[in-house]
Formats: C-alpha cells, structure tokens, sequence
C-alpha cells in the first residue's frame, strides 16, 4: 500500500492551497480517508476526514469553514482544499487510510503517506 501526498508549499496568509493524496494497493473505494497534519514540538492533528463514498465527512475545530475534502474514487485520489490559510497552518500534512469507519484517532489508522510541507507566512 502506497499514500503519496503533493501539493505542499510556502504561501502567504490568507491564499489557498490545495493537497492532493494518491493512494495505490489497496481497495481505495473501501476506506476512510484522513488527513492530518503535526507541526515541529506538536502532536499529530487531526484535520478531516471523508468516507468511502465521499458522503459522510467532519473537520477539526481550527479549520473547519476553511478547508474542504473531496475524493475520487474512479482515481484513487482524495484532496485537501485549504482556503484563507494562516500561519498556525504551517505543518507537514498527512493523509492516511481507515478500512472502516471515521475516526480522528491517528492510531486508528491503518496507512499513512511520508507527508508534504506546508508553510503560510505572515
């Protein structure tokens, strides 16, 4: 099972950004997808989460309203669009794979992908 994440980068406070998580040996349609984020000093963070058909989805408090998740199960993709970021964004951000359920317990995750930087500035 591979997750490989893109799209990280240095943007400015207040700009977007969007994330993108392909997902390889695995059923992908099969299972939730999570992205989390852990800044240096910090705790994994939970962000969000999408279920296997894209319909049922919740956010962490610090984001929510600002960033949205989307899949595409025919791709085996799932992204993470970031909207009116801030530097307490600044983070590597993961995403990783639950074969059942949603769930913001990192360790309830059965697949993580290496992570990509994201760095707003002020």
């Amino acid at each position: 099972v591979q997750l490989v994440e893109s799209g990280g980068g240095l943007v400015q406070a207040g700009e977007s950004l969007r994330l993108s998580c392909a997902a390889s040996g695995l059923n992908f349609s099969r299972y939730a997808m999570g992205w989390f984020r852990q800044a240096p000093g910090k705790e994994r963070e939970f962000v969000g989460v999408i279920n296997w058909g894209g319909g049922s989805y919740y956010y962490g408090d610090s984001v929510k309203g600002r960033f949205t998740i989307s899949r595409d199960n025919a791709k085996n993709t799932v992204a993470l669009q970031m909207n009116s970021l801030k530097p307490e964004d600044t983070a590597v951000y993961y995403c990783a794979a639950r074969s059942w359920g949603l769930t913001t317990t990192p360790s309830e995750y059965d697949y993580w992908g290496q992570g990509t930087q994201v760095t707003v500035s002020s």
